[in-house]
């Protein structure tokens, strides 16, 4: 495992678009569907991951955070972990906690005591969600306001333990479609007063909500399916982007965003794009 910059690094992330300075990656070294367990990789599964292009393409990710100043935290690839590359998964930070998710799927489990195990090292505290379960995919932060994904990772009593353990925030359920993931796969938000959303992944509440609190950039059903959600936003109105994407992109580029083009179509074969596969430590 590779130490990052700052011996003790502080942990800050008050929302998702905020300047990212640190962010935990995992390599694709042993990606592999091999238990399907979302739609994408029931697609995908006889086809299955060409490793030396995943590893090509997210090396490439890694080195465009790079040149973007973001101290990037690699995590050593372990044998058998063929999900790791979603780091987001494994835990998700607010404000100055972090907390170690309750991962659902058994092959994932082990994944959560990578994260644990640098925590320690770093000497960074951590809370613990000790109720099945939740996935950091769910979890999306904007100042006081956390919206989280119903899905069939992320229970409606682990929600409510988050609840009682972030009083000083409004915790907002967000029913998703059930072949929908995370709910990043169908929502992102990338500025204080804008978000991308599949519409008829959330229910009608969720978007009613959605819509009363930002400007709403909508992706067709067939960019969602290439994970034209899951961006990542690093600040000052910049987002990484897959070129696939290209009504997405050009709605962000129209919205005044600065799109980042990465390949990662090799990636996306297993159901996550860039956000899922970073998890932020840091953004100020």
């Amino acid at each position: 495992m590779q130490p990052s910059k700052n011996s003790k690094p502080k942990v800050q992330c008050f929302n998702e678009y905020d300047v990212l300075k640190q962010v935990i990656v995992a390599p694709p070294q042993f990606m592999e569907i091999k238990e399907v367990i979302n739609t994408t990789q029931r697609q995908y599964f006889k086809e299955n991951i060409d490793r030396d292009i995943a590893l090509e393409q997210h090396e490439q990710f890694v080195q465009t955070l790079k040149s973007e100043g973001i101290d990037v935290v690699k995590f050593d690839a372990i044998p058998n972990l063929n999900e790791q590359v979603y780091t987001r998964d494994i835990g998700f930070t607010v404000g100055n906690q972090i907390f170690v998710a309750y991962l659902k799927k058994s092959l994932r489990k082990p994944e959560k005591k990578v994260l644990v195990q640098w925590l320690n090292e770093q000497e960074i505290p951590y809370q613990k969600i000790d109720i099945e379960s939740i996935e950091g995919g769910d979890v999306m932060v904007d100042q006081d306001k956390i919206w989280v994904g119903v899905s069939d990772r992320t229970s409606q009593e682990a929600i409510h333990l988050l609840k009682q353990k972030l009083t000083k925030h409004t915790v907002i359920p967000v029913s998703i479609r059930k072949n929908i993931l995370h709910l990043d796969c169908t929502f992102n938000i990338l500025s204080k007063d804008t978000a991308i959303l599949y519409r008829d992944g959330v229910d009608k509440d969720s978007y009613r909500k959605m819509k009363e609190s930002y400007t709403l950039i909508e992706v067709t059903e067939k960019e969602q399916f290439t994970m034209g959600t899951n961006v990542l936003s690093i600040g000052n109105k910049k987002v990484i982007s897959l070129p696939e994407n290209q009504q997405v992109n050009k709605e962000l580029t129209r919205n005044g965003f600065h799109v980042i083009e990465v390949e990662f179509s090799e990636i996306i074969k297993s159901g996550g794009s860039f956000r899922c596969c970073t998890l932020p430590i840091i953004r100020n």
